[in-house]
């Protein structure tokens, strides 16, 4: 029987739908402990055990909040006997004008570019410092969900989503080689379309787009954001694996 100390640990914000949730489902069912955090309330819907004692609800869009989500996840942490295996960045935002459209970059408000920026760039860098010493302890796994968005103009995400998940692929190198020789592995994962239920209308018109033509599954992303934080990924790090069905060539 596997004991507190031995079992791996992942924490993982983002995790109240779509990608987040089939993680979270890829994770359990390995038997790794999986801390979630999210700005919603843990909901008993939710297809995973131990979710209300192992979920932070918190708005990462606020960054007094992070540091208080940080000083949680390490009393969990200790609480549970746990070390901590693995760090997956996949909260994000991506705001829409009034009627639905992209905000482009003479629409977005400064405000706008603050809030997108703070979820989807700074939280993600000051969670992985903020968690340091716990992932070196453990020689953990750091994952950036970053977005095909980041690599071209996409007609329905908006300019501050795509530059600040290009500055996040931009950040996974940096981090892997900073974090590198304490042990921890930075790599990032762009997805591309993703059949979830927040996919924007018009999403269906893109798929001649994509090589594999046909739009991809939440599982498919968790499957190789459990390669990343596993063994079987021991010598990956900086790298930005595409999982778009060849939609970027």
């Amino acid at each position: 029987m596997t004991s507190p100390t031995d079992r791996k640990t992942l924490v993982l914000t983002g995790a109240s739908r779509g990608i987040g949730h089939a993680t979270v489902k890829r994770f359990s069912a390995e038997g790794w402990r999986v801390i979630t955090c999210s700005r919603h309330a843990f909901s008993d819907k939710c297809p995973w055990p131990s979710g209300p004692e192992d979920h932070i609800q918190v708005d990462l869009s606020d960054p007094e909040n992070l540091g208080v989500a940080v000083a949680e996840i390490q009393k969990r942490l200790v609480d549970g006997g746990s070390r901590l295996h693995a760090l997956v960045n996949n909260a994000g935002t991506s705001p829409k004008e009034p009627d639905g459209s992209r905000m482009n970059s003479l629409s977005t408000p400064m405000h706008a570019w603050r809030t997108v920026f703070q979820v989807n760039f700074f939280a993600p860098i000051l969670l992985a410092r903020g968690l340091f010493k716990e992932l070196s302890a453990a020689k953990g796994a750091v994952v950036n969900v970053t977005s095909i968005a980041g690599i071209r103009v996409h007609p329905f995400a908006g300019t501050a989503y795509a530059t600040s998940k290009a500055a996040l692929a931009s950040l996974t190198r940096e981090m892997a080689a900073d974090f590198g020789p304490h042990g921890i592995r930075v790599n990032a994962i762009s997805p591309g379309e993703i059949d979830t239920a927040i996919l924007s209308p018009g999403t269906e018109d893109m798929i001649g787009d994509i090589a594999l033509r046909r739009l991809g599954l939440p599982q498919e992303v968790a499957e190789t954001i459990f390669f990343l934080c596993s063994s079987q990924s021991s010598y990956v790090t900086g790298a930005e694996v595409h999982v778009n069905g060849g939609q970027h060539v």
